[in-house]
Order: C-alpha cells, then sequence, then structure tokens
C-alpha cells in the first residue's frame, strides 16, 4: 500500500487499518508534476491524501489536478484513493469567495473535518463524509449474534469504528442550523479577513516577517530578533501575550523553523481583538524566554476549549 504525504493523524490511522510502516511514501506538499512523477513508480492500491486548509499555512492543494492524475491511476490498473484532510478548512466550500481554493474537491473519494475549529463545537467532534457508502459500511460494521441489525432503521454502528458513543452531531446540527448557508460563508471569510488583517500590521510593524500566502485562517510569523535569536524571540513574545491573556498564540516548527502560528478560528474575534493582539505582541517582551515546550491550540483565550 502507498500513501503519499504524511501526517499525525495518519501514522495514528496506519495501526488501526492494518497498514503498518511498510510501503509508505511521504511527500511534503503535493505538487502536480511530483505526483505524477511519483505516481509513475507505484503499482497497485494507492492512497493519496490532500489537505483543504494546511494545519501550519492554510493553503489548499491542486484537488483538480490530484483528481486528474488519480483518475490516470485508476486506469493504468491501480485502485486509488484520495482523501481530503480538510480538519482546518473543508467549511471554505461554503463559501462563494473561496470557490478557486476548493475547485475539485467534490471528485475526490473522503473528506474529513474538526467541529471544534471553524465551528467552535465540542473538541471531541470529528466529522468523515465518504462518497463510496458501500465501502465505508463495510469497513465500519461489524455483525454479532446478539445484536440487532438489518432493521430498516439507520445505526450509527455501522458507520463509526465505536459501538455507543453519545450524540455528537447534535451540537454540529444546532450549529449550522444557526449559521445558516450565509452565515456559515461568513465564518469562513471572516476569519480569513482576520488573519490577513493580522499578518498586515505585523508586517507594518518592520519587526516580523510572514512566512506563508494568507490565503485562509493561518498566518505563520518569523520574529526578527536584532541578536539572530527569533526562535527565542517568537516564544518570549507569544508567553508574554498569554500571561496578559490577550490571545493564545502556539508555536510550531515549519520547514525546520520555530515560528509563530496564528489560527483565526473563534466566531468571535473581531477586528478590535486583532487589533489588540497585535498591539501587545509588538510591545516589549519580558527579558527571560519561556520554555519552547509549547502546545499548538487555536487563537482564542486559553480558558476555552480546544
Amino acid at each position: 500500500m502507498q500513501r503519499l504525504r504524511d501526517a499525525p493523524t495518519w501514522a495514528r490511522a496506519r495501526p488501526q487499518l492494518g497498514l503498518g510502516v511498510l510501503g509508505v511514501l511521504g511527500v511534503l506538499g503535493v505538487r502536480p508534476d511530483a505526483l505524477e512523477r511519483a505516481l509513475e513508480t507505484i503499482t497497485g492500491p494507492t492512497i493519496l491524501t490532500v489537505e483543504c486548509g494546511n494545519i501550519s499555512t492554510g493553503g489548499f492543494d491542486n484537488f483538480t489536478a490530484v483528481a486528474d492524475l488519480a483518475q490516470a491511476h485508476r486506469a493504468g490498473g491501480n485502485p486509488t484513493w484520495v482523501h481530503v484532510d480538510g480538519a482546518v478548512m473543508l467549511l471554505a466550500a461554503a463559501s462563494p469567495s473561496m470557490a478557486a481554493h476548493v475547485r475539485g474537491l467534490d471528485r475526490l473519494d473522503s473528506w474529513s473535518t474538526d467541529g471544534h475549529k471553524l465551528l467552535n463545537v465540542a473538541y471531541d467532534c470529528g466529522i468523515a463524509i465518504c462518497r463510496h457508502s458501500a465501502a465505508h459500511r463495510a469497513a465500519m460494521s461489524v455483525q454479532a449474534s446478539y445484536l440487532e441489525q438489518g432493521t430498516s432503521a439507520r445505526d450509527p454502528m455501522d458507520w463509526v469504528p465505536e459501538f455507543s458513543r453519545r450524540a455528537r452531531g447534535v451540537c454540529v446540527y444546532a450549529t449550522l442550523r444557526s449559521l445558516g448557508r450565509h452565515g456559515l460563508a461568513d465564518l469562513v471569510d471572516r476569519t480569513a479577513r482576520m488573519s490577513r488583517r493580522f499578518a498586515d500590521q505585523l508586517t507594518a510593524s518592520g519587526r516580523v516577517v510572514i512566512v506563508n500566502d494568507v490565503v485562509s485562517n493561518q498566518v505563520l510569523v518569523r520574529w526578527l530578533a536584532p541578536n539572530g535569536d527569533n526562535a527565542g524571540l517568537a516564544d518570549t513574545i507569544m508567553s508574554a501575550v498569554r500571561a496578559e491573556g490577550v490571545a493564545f498564540f502556539s508555536g510550531t516548527t515549519y520547514r525546520g523553523e520555530r515560528l509563530m502560528r496564528i489560527s483565526v478560528s473563534d466566531w468571535a474575534t473581531d477586528e478590535d481583538d486583532v487589533d489588540r493582539a497585535t498591539k501587545h505582541c509588538c510591545g516589549t517582551p519580558p527579558a527571560q524566554p519561556p520554555s519552547r515546550h509549547l502546545a499548538e491550540c487555536d487563537h482564542r483565550a486559553p480558558s476555552d476549549d480546544g
């Protein structure tokens, strides 16, 4: 089994799928030309995963190009499944302004996203959407003599790994009903707009470089330290902002570099929040840098869930 691109969630999924670590080909980012060359070296069943809103950059893969390549690979006799990791920005598909970024998404095999990000529901609410219902049910359903199955009712046990679980979907349904189609699109657009505001204001300070192309709700910030210790300065500033209770920015390592990560995910984040947080970031940091052992979290108050 070959799989292009690696991620922590995939590392956890491999043992559950029985794939182990053999036959895994990791690719950072999906460039269509590189993917085409890689697929030429692969025969047999193939899993591709692409990203709809990278956890660090907020970027999107070229879904149309990947769908075309997957179709050609299947035509060559290689069963191929393309999964979309949409943990951060699958909901971008709801916004007309993001249409160019999600074109071709509907041609892929399965999607997943986290309810706790843009929808701000409970942290344990993950969502999987699969276009192949028979394959999905065959992979998840379990038969036992003491179970009553085969009724006309849809049994959640046939579609998830657990035998029993609480109704996590209720809070998602309620949130979507409350927002409506236009409210959901506005939520996506607003988080992207606030992210660009962060990037613009921090750039104007002359103290940072914005590492990523801000296309959705993620901003990667390289703080420019006079002594060259950019990573230490980033940690110091993040610690100071948290201590003041203004915002919660997390550190991340991107292409080997320690950076500050801003993830605008809270529905309530507005211009005043951005302006206040930026002002605190650009103030004088404390003399002693904090520990660099920092958890990756969304942009929100420390007391919030998730």
